[in-house]
């Protein structure tokens, strides 16, 4: 499938996934269950420039990103129990280049809670995360640096979730494991993503494969805040920490690895949306090239670890159901 089919399809695909509930005939025969409370958004963003003679110049210029999030939570007695599915793609097209993609991601999570006392709740957590196409290294676009489950990300946790309202929680585990899988076994060769690399003889012949799975225990810590702020403006925010026990390098067990996401939501109106998405990664398992201008060319001249930054700015048609 095509990157612009991809953009086109994903919305349809995932609205269908959540409209798979009883009909409006089973529902209006059955009562209502208050416990469950499930809701969601689709939302689409495009930006054109399109230049003719433009004498200050520039290119033409095309971007879409296609946004979907729907949760379902489950309260009732001692038993709490959230689910959330967060996907995203997005394509930018400029010039004459082939469209590359600027926005990628599927994240699902699912925490059970019972409640231990007060506002804590013993709990379990599980948290995916991957990307549906394939990343290039741009301007080269024939290097695949990732593809679906190259990089995919596994938390499975235990442990005590503070619950003090409806819009925060704060969960800490001291049991934790962590899951890096890199299923393209080229990236796992190379040791991508801070698996085993392949190795290799004294004449360069690889005699045993690249590991496609790294396993990690350690602690993990997540908070996450949502609320309206104001009408029609929401900011949800969630951080999450993670600390390894078990690595091998001692000097790598003080680095915590930190992914913080951060979504704000204005509704200009019924369908119109403004969004502003940000988020910060540092893992000091993924080495990243230094670059330096030599003789006026841009040149490697290392790797190591750093933190990722991206930001994304839409503005386009959204549906809240």
């Amino acid at each position: 499938m095509t990157p612009f089919k991809l953009l086109l399809v994903l919305p349809f695909l995932a609205f269908a996934a959540y409209s798979q509930t009883p009909s409006d005939t089973a529902r209006t025969q059955a009562p209502v269950d208050t416990s469950w409370k499930k809701g969601g958004f689709i939302s689409l963003s495009f930006t054109q420039v399109s230049l003719s003679n433009w004498a200050a110049g520039g290119e033409d210029a095309y971007s879409g990103v296609v946004l979907f999030h729907v949760f379902a939570n489950y309260a009732k007695d001692k038993i709490t129990w959230e689910n959330y599915i967060d996907l995203g793609y997005g394509l930018v097209k400029t010039g004459e280049a082939a469209a590359r993609k600027n926005e990628d991601n599927i994240d699902l999570g699912s925490k059970y809670g019972y409640k231990a006392f007060g506002n804590f709740y013993y709990s379990a957590l599980v948290n995916f995360k991957s990307q549906f196409a394939p990343g290039y290294n741009y301007p080269n676009d024939s290097t695949v640096i990732s593809r679906f489950a190259a990089p995919a990300y596994l938390i499975v946790a235990v442990g005590l979730d503070y619950k003090p309202s409806e819009f925060f929680s704060a969960f800490i585990s001291p049991a934790t494991g962590k899951f890096t899988f890199v299923t393209d076994q080229t990236l796992a060769d190379l040791g991508a993503y801070g698996v085993a690399p392949a190795d290799y003889d004294a004449l360069g012949n690889k005699i045993a494969d690249g590991k496609t799975i790294r396993f990690e225990f350690g602690a993990y810590f997540r908070a996450k805040f949502q609320k309206d702020l104001v009408t029609n403006f929401n900011l949800s925010t969630t951080l999450a920490l993670f600390d390894n026990y078990t690595d091998k390098d001692a000097s790598n067990r003080d680095n915590v690895d930190v992914n913080w996401e951060t979504l704000l939501a204005l509704k200009a109106g019924k369908f119109i949306t403004a969004s502003l998405f940000t988020n910060l990664i540092y893992d000091d398992n993924i080495d990243l090239p230094t670059y330096e201008t030599i003789g006026g060319v841009k040149t490697i001249v290392g790797s190591g670890p750093k933190t990722q930054f991206k930001e994304l700015f839409g503005l386009g048609v959204s549906y809240k159901f």
